[in-house]
């Protein structure tokens, strides 16, 4: 079995590569971040071919922890060749990875992705001069029409170590190679041979993670130090600025042998449209308005049309119709009628009812992902975050948890800043999941259905919740301090792949569908049969169950918020299993067999308990609390102990419900002109102190001073 890796540039087409390689459908995404671990997959075509699917980094420097995870496999000797993806639109940028690969040892393979893109730029790359000037094979490829892939990994395949016998390294400043000649010999044994030079070049650059690596004697770090010293002297430079230059002047070398441009400069679509969507002061109102769309066209309209015959008609009559009539006709038991048709049917029905919903919703976004839109938006999210002391890193698995909290909250590994990334997991699921869209809809649909903003205001609740909390945060002791830089590219626009959008749609679509029929049927089965007995077993209405006394013991707490209604306050806490639970344990509570084809049952039966404000607090809660059981898994594993993640849970929760609490207080003033009282005067004493912690002064920390971690992006 040969074993490629396949690595690059974050958005260089490295993880579309892989999935055209594999057949697989790993997420695609137009920012850096979307690997955070390896992935390995066999080749279609070529089952004796193994790919591992790296994390996109910028150097083999390890600063951030998908920088470890790529350097530590290609050092650990498990790979047989690399497949390096470059961006033949940044080329130059792209090509500092590509020079430490090469000194790795590893045979080099370049798949030169995007050519097409950069031929309606005007420009061309002779490959044949790259590969003479680079020392290695290239390939020109195109992951998005699917062109030269498989010539570039059997390229791959026959450039292996077993079969490449030497290799043709950069060559740099004849004195700067004298020093790493002489580093080599000092090393001696204590490297293999094969990547004898990574190490030299990476002493050289005083790296600590290999200083740390290496058991070198004493002897070796004073003959080191040394050859370091006189190279810093005849170059008037420090050792990692002189590294820096000598790659970049070879890379300059390269590029002007290897490129070519018309002579007539064109600004491209692309550089005309980001005039306009990342403007500083048209881009977020732009973006106010696409997502308002997005929500429209999903909650309001073209996804509504699906839900609502979903709802009345499909679980409302025919399925209910129909599995009535087959248990009848084999005489089931009564009780266990109950349990299908009030229990499953009703509360695994009422969560696939939004699955229209979630699908055209997850169109929408496929598609500004897709175009490349959503890299602007983290483009402009990040001169905001940063204005505020955050880190602009934050906002990709802010991002990513549109589609589910797990994979957000995974995507910190990105940031390097322990603190910065502790504020990420704390706060990143403040974004409406896929689950949390259909508690959203429920919502818009039953109490504001001629009210368009509701739905969007959910999003941008999430996004404010995210930025007032980590400004906050970054004022406390233990979370404050500097911000890692964020580095990202605006990939050129281009019309969205239909395929690619209708499988990323269908791919949360199912996994929406595989919840509801696991961890959703467990739980409804649960609840119904806790809202059908008591606790000495027997058969009960729903008023007298099990579910409605734990529900009236707990819900004094909910009461100042609006909502404390026991069967609001069971819904609000089964959500911490699956927010979807919510939906379905609603379903089952007011199970209403009046209902027509035409009328949402579900919702005249919450129109009658609930006021719009209360609905809305409710719906407040419910976004900003703790996050279901699987993604206060994945916090526990990113936090790496107990104690962090019960300060996130309680944090999201206690956040929770004080912004509910003001919003429901206040509310009842401004908009059903209730008398002040002492919870009135409550809910402005905690929006003050809020703001206070908002608004003042940063905690002064003490903390080391850290060099800028990609310096070699500088130079691009």
């Amino acid at each position: 079995m040969t074993e490629i890796a396949l690595i690059g540039n974050p958005n260089s087409g490295k993880t579309s590569l892989f999935n055209l390689l594999t057949g697989t459908s790993q997420r695609v995404g137009n920012w850096p971040g979307v690997t955070v671990e390896r992935k390995s997959g066999n080749v279609k075509k070529l089952k004796e071919i193994s790919v591992q699917d790296l994390p996109g980094i910028y150097s083999m420097s390890p600063y951030s922890p998908e920088e470890k995870v790529a350097r530590d496999y290609l050092l650990s000797n498990h790979a047989d060749s690399i497949l390096n993806v470059v961006d033949a639109t940044n080329l130059e940028r792209n090509l500092y990875l590509t020079t430490q690969l090469i000194e790795t040892g590893i045979p080099v393979t370049i798949a030169l992705n995007m050519s097409d893109v950069l031929k309606n730029q005007g420009k061309s790359i002779n490959s044949d001069k790259l590969a003479y000037q680079m020392g290695v094979p290239v390939v020109a490829t195109s992951a998005l029409k699917n062109t030269g892939v498989d010539k570039a990994v059997k390229k791959a395949s026959q450039t292996t170590k077993g079969s490449v016998d030497s290799i043709q390294y950069p060559t740099y400043d004849a004195k700067f190679e004298a020093a790493i000649a002489q580093i080599i010999e000092v090393l001696g044994q204590t490297v293999p041979e094969r990547s004898s030079r990574f190490y030299a070049i990476k002493l050289f650059e005083r790296d600590r993670l290999v200083e740390e690596e290496l058991d070198l004697s004493p002897f070796q770090k004073k003959e080191i130090k040394d050859i370091i010293q006189i190279t810093e002297e005849v170059f008037t430079e420090d050792s990692e600025s002189i590294v820096i230059n000598q790659r970049y002047a070879f890379i300059e070398r390269v590029s002007q042998m290897a490129q070519s441009q018309d002579n007539d400069f064109k600004m491209s679509a692309s550089d005309k449209i980001d005039k306009i969507v990342t403007n500083r002061v048209l881009a977020l109102p732009i973006f106010a308005v696409v997502m308002f769309l997005v929500y429209y066209l999903s909650i309001q309209t073209v996804g509504t049309m699906g839900t609502d015959w979903v709802n009345d008609v499909l679980f409302g009559k025919y399925v209910p119709e129909f599995v009535t009539g087959v248990l009848e006709a084999l005489k089931v038991q009564a009780w266990l009628q109950s349990l299908i048709i009030d229990g499953v049917v009703a509360g695994v029905g009422t969560v696939l009812g939004f699955l229209p919903q979630i699908f055209v919703l997850f169109i929408c976004l496929g598609i500004l992902e897709d175009i490349g839109y959503m890299s602007r938006i983290a483009f402009v999210m990040d001169r905001i975050f940063r204005r505020f002391g955050l880190s602009g890193k934050s906002f990709i698995p802010m991002l990513i948890s549109t589609g589910c909290g797990v994979p957000g909250i995974m995507a910190s590994r990105t940031i390097e800043n322990e603190r910065d990334r502790r504020i990420t997991i704390m706060t990143t699921t403040f974004m409406p999941c896929s689950a949390k869209l259909s508690v959203i809809a429920l919502i818009a649909g039953a109490f504001f259905p001629h009210n368009p903003w509701i739905a969007p205001s959910a999003y941008f609740m999430g996004m404010i919740a995210i930025i007032l909390s980590g400004i906050a945060l970054k004022k406390t002791s233990f979370l404050g301090g500097y911000t890692s830089p964020f580095i990202m590219e605006l990939p050129s626009y281009h019309l969205p792949k239909v395929d690619a959008v209708l499988r990323y749609a269908f791919g949360k679509a199912m996994s929406f569908v595989k919840r509801a029929g696991t961890i959703i049927f467990s739980l409804t089965v649960l609840i119904w049969f806790m809202s059908s007995y008591n606790f000495t077993l027997h058969s009960v209405d729903t008023e007298n169950s099990i579910l409605a006394s734990l529900g009236r013991l707990l819900a004094w707490i909910f009461t100042p918020l609006g909502f404390g209604n026991w069967k609001a306050t069971v819904a609000a806490l089964t959500g911490l299993a699956a927010k979807e639970t919510v939906v379905a344990t609603f379903g089952i509570l007011y199970n209403n067999p009046d209902a027509t084809e035409t009328t949402h049952s579900l919702w005249v039966s919450l129109q009658g308990d609930y006021t719009a404000l209360a609905a809305y607090s409710f719906l407040t809660f419910n976004l900003l609390c703790a996050p279901c059981f699987a993604s206060i898994g994945a916090i526990k594993r990113e936090m790496g102990n107990l104690k962090w993640t019960l300060v996130a849970i309680a944090y999201q929760t206690g956040l929770a419900y004080l912004v509910s609490l003001i919003i429901y207080q206040l509310g009842l003033v401004a908009f059903y002109g209730k008398p002040v009282t002492l919870w009135t005067g409550l809910a402005l004493v905690l929006l003050l102190v809020m703001l206070y912690f908002i608004i003042r002064k940063p905690r002064q920390v003490k903390e080391k001073v850290i060099t800028l971690d990609n310096l070699s992006l500088s130079h691009n």
